[in-house]
């Protein structure tokens, strides 16, 4: 936001430099992010001078250029001269050597010493385009014959600079949208660095009611969206060209003039905050004002010539027949002042914030007026800003009031009370603030003490301070007035330890991701929206539970997700659409359920596999990827992090997997994995495999903090290997056999692997085949035969007798 800091002197009597002026605004939160010297005419008249025509001649060379002596009062310049209406006598701007000029279109050019058809000429008298003062008129500038030669030419048209700081307003500050706001917090700040300065706002005492000629009735049938609406009218205007005064004003802050009508509107806007609009009144169908909402899709047209179909929670600002403007946002093509104004309809309002933002949003309009209502603007000085525009109109454009002031405001916000505790400032801030110095400042911010209190003061906050609503709002403000730069580092740091250990959630994450990584897989980033559809007739998926938004971007991120499936599947998509079919993808990310009141965000890791395993090369054939390589991923990643003993596995299928595996650690679901099922792709247009695994990290990390590192001796032994082919049921799982083997040794069975799989025609038609192999080693001694020999038969024997399994050839003794 640009403010002036001339304009903020017209309010308060401050004679600090500019850059003083921001270090101290941006001490009380107004950040300064950058200081601009502004003139009047661009490049401030450096280098013109007044000169006085000595003597004028004709060119020998030349008809149409003139031979000239000029006195620019320390000297006389030899100037050649191309205007016809130069004579000797007449007082002129003149830019002597190395002066740059600028004129009216910006364009800049360097007088130069040279000769003009022989003739020396040293410097230019110049016309007024040629200086950015004025249009072409196909003469040179002819001053005031008091003009004095020698003077400055910055001087003699009393040339103005300006100041203007760009503040990067925050969205809690509405407070200082506005001129006179920005000069109630530099009063603040200066007071308490004990520099004193009157405000003084400017005075509407002579507003007065000249004739009730002109009266419209105003209705407002959606009080939500419009809590209060002021109007008051002004006839016999004359709409033309604004005052100078009025014009430098706004171009300082980079806008254009319209109009003195329009001018003053935007005008109080950047002076007080509150926006205001002004109607022809004769475009008033019925004389008749309704603010209200219209059926979705009417169309409209707004001043950038846009015709814009309506949404049904669009506030507008209509006649008895038409819509005129969306309020708070933008006016109607139809309805603005023009030349042959004669008559306005001046309004002030405030408008619900959260309506205005979301009707700007739809619309894509970021304007000066929705830029404060989204913010909040204050209700209680809209009177104030609509008398004040009207003097001004009055001032600047004739005309007189023609009707009392229209305050449609049922329900009057008032001020809240707050009870501030002097204990829990001292305590937040660090150090005891005197307690004169906290009034002082509460009373700069228009904050009111209404009762002193036994330990503390209870406070009345004016309704446009939306940010100050409890007390660490309050002692926000007192701190950052004070100034944060004044309290005090003390020599010593109290903190408590914790002595519970507990895993670095960053460098776990980070080892995973080396790991994956090494493994192919690219990290992704996939948007927390998500299109709330795409869990419609899943039953794993609650819709009551689903987070969505109230004003969406659009319909494809109008819910947070709920797995990260799909934002996953997203990407795929992407790449495949984009001929890269190979992908191998990882998110660590959050999902959203909402339950009753309460909402729970749950971290997960997820990953993603389509297309091959590797690339055909001359050695190797290309494999696609499978449901038994995630499995050896995930194995990995549960190795990495120290949960690979105790897992257990069991089959399932869900809404989104076809097929896959439970993995449960100590009884709880740690992750599932398995092939998505098709119907899940159909919608994202993926035609190959995808495989997915879905880790419930944060209860990864919890197991990670019980997880104890225990160091154990490499045997010095040689291991001894057995393998057995068994002949199973069809229903027994290798994890149900690699348990029972373990349950029967624990002390010298390290390790059972399964090594082959065969199903067939040569056995019955319910059996399987397994090869296991079955390592075993004692890190006190060799194992000797006999030993491993007695551990093989025990395991076997509780096998056929539990698992009803048996040997595919031979016999164990």
């Amino acid at each position: 936001m640009k403010v002036s800091y001339s304009w903020i002197k017209d309010y308060l009597n401050v004679n600090l430099s500019a850059e003083d002026c921001a270090k101290v605004l941006t001490d009380t939160g107004l950040e300064v992010e950058g200081i601009q010297e502004v003139e009047s005419v661009k490049g401030g008249l450096k280098g013109l001078v007044v000169g006085e025509v000595l003597t004028c001649e004709k060119h020998p060379n030349a008809d149409r250029l003139q031979k000239t002596t000029v006195d620019v009062g320390a000297e006389t310049l030899h100037i050649v001269c191309g205007a016809p209406n130069v004579a000797a006598g007449q007082k002129v701007v003149v830019a002597t050597v190395g002066t740059t000029l600028y004129d009216d279109k910006g364009d800049s050019f360097k007088i130069k010493k040279g000769k003009i058809r022989g003739e020396a000429s040293v410097g230019m008298i110049c016309g007024a385009d040629e200086i950015g003062m004025g249009a072409a008129d196909g003469g040179i500038m002819v001053l005031d014959e008091t003009a004095k030669a020698g003077t400055k030419a910055s001087d003699y048209f009393n040339l103005e600079t300006d100041t203007v700081f760009e503040i990067g307003l925050t969205p809690n500050r509405s407070d200082a949208m506005g001129h006179i706001g920005v000069a109630l917090d530099l009063k603040a700040g200066c007071a308490a660095q004990g520099q004193q300065f009157d405000l003084k706002k400017p005075s509407v005492d002579a507003f007065k009611v000249e004739n009730t000629d002109l009266k419209i009735e105003v209705e407002v049938e959606n009080v939500e969206a419009c809590p209060r609406y002021a109007s008051v009218t002004i006839s016999d205007i004359k709409v033309e060209a604004s005052p100078e005064w009025l014009r430098k004003r706004l171009e300082v802050l980079g806008l254009s003039s319209i109009n003195n009508v329009v001018d003053v509107t935007n005008y109080v806007l950047h002076e007080t905050g509150n926006p205001l609009h002004a109607f022809d009144a004769a475009k008033i169908k019925g004389n008749k004002i309704i603010v209200k909402n219209l059926e979705k899709d009417t169309k409209f047209t707004t001043l950038d010539e846009q015709e814009r179909k309506l949404h049904a929670d669009d506030l507008m600002i209509c006649n008895v027949d038409e819509p005129m403007c969306i309020a708070g946002v933008f006016g109607g093509l139809d309805s603005g002042v023009t030349e042959q104004t004669d008559s306005v309809f001046l309004e002030a309002a405030f408008f619900n914030p959260v309506s205005v933002r979301k009707t700007a949003k739809r619309h894509a309009l970021n304007t000066d007026a929705s830029f404060r209502f989204e913010r909040t603007v204050d209700p209680n000085t809209v009177i104030w800003a609509l008398k004040r525009a009207a003097l001004l109109i009055k001032e600047v454009a004739g005309g007189s009031i023609s009707s009392e002031i229209i305050d449609l405001y049922p329900k009057p916000i008032e001020h809240f009370t707050i009870d501030f505790s002097y204990e829990t400032c001292d305590r937040l801030v660090g150090e005891v603030i005197d307690r004169s110095s906290i009034k002082s400042i509460l009373k700069s911010l228009e904050i009111q003490v209404l009762e002193e209190l036994p330990d503390g003061l209870k406070l009345s906050v004016p309704p446009y301070r939306s940010d100050v609503q409890r007390e660490v709002d309050v002692i926000e403000e007192i701190l950052r007035i004070y100034g944060y730069n004044n309290v005090g580092m003390t020599g010593r740091i109290n903190a408590s330890l914790s002595i519970v250990p507990k895993p670095d959630a960053h460098k776990v994450k980070e080892r995973i991701s080396d790991l994956l990584t090494a493994n192919g897989f690219h990290e992704a980033l996939c948007n927390s929206l998500t299109k709330s559809s795409y869990t419609d007739g899943l039953d794993g998926f609650n819709k009551d539970a689903q987070v969505v938004l109230m004003n969406p971007l659009s319909q494809d991120l109008n819910a947070m997700r709920q797995t990260l499936l799909f934002g996953g599947l997203e990407s795929l998509a992407y790449n495949i659409n984009r001929k890269v079919s190979d992908v191998f993808l990882y998110e660590f990310g959050n999902t959203y359920n909402k339950y009753g009141d309460g909402f729970v965000e749950a971290h997960r890791l997820a990953l993603w596999m389509t297309g091959v395993k590797q690339e055909e090369n001359w050695n190797v054939t290309a494999s696609k990827v499978d449901f038994f390589f995630m499995k050896g991923v995930v194995e990995k990643v549960l190795q990495k992090l120290g949960l690979h003993q105790g897992v257990v596995s069991s089959t399932i299928q869900s809404d989104l997997l076809s097929e896959g595996l439970l993995y449960k650690i100590r009884k709880k679901k740690v992750l599932e994995f398995g092939a998505v099922r098709k119907s899940i792709l159909k919608k994202f247009g993926i035609k190959q495999e995808v495989i997915y695994a879905d880790f419930n990290w944060d209860l990864i990390m919890t197991m990670l903090k019980d997880q104890k590192t225990k160091y154990k001796e490499v045997s010095k032994f040689p291991s001894v290997r057995r393998d057995l082919a068994l002949l199973v049921d069809k229903k027994i799982t290798f994890a149900e056999i690699e348990s029972m083997a373990f349950q029967c040794d624990k002390n010298l069975l390290k390790k059972v692997s399964l090594f082959d799989v065969y199903e067939g025609d040569k056995l019955p038609a319910d059996k399987k085949s397994y090869a296991l192999s079955f390592l075993f080693s004692d890190e006190a001694q060799t194992l000797t035969d006999k030993v491993v020999d007695k551990s093989i038969l025990k395991i076997f024997t509780t096998l056929e007798q539990k698992l009803n399994v048996a040997l595919r050839d031979g016999t164990l003794k």
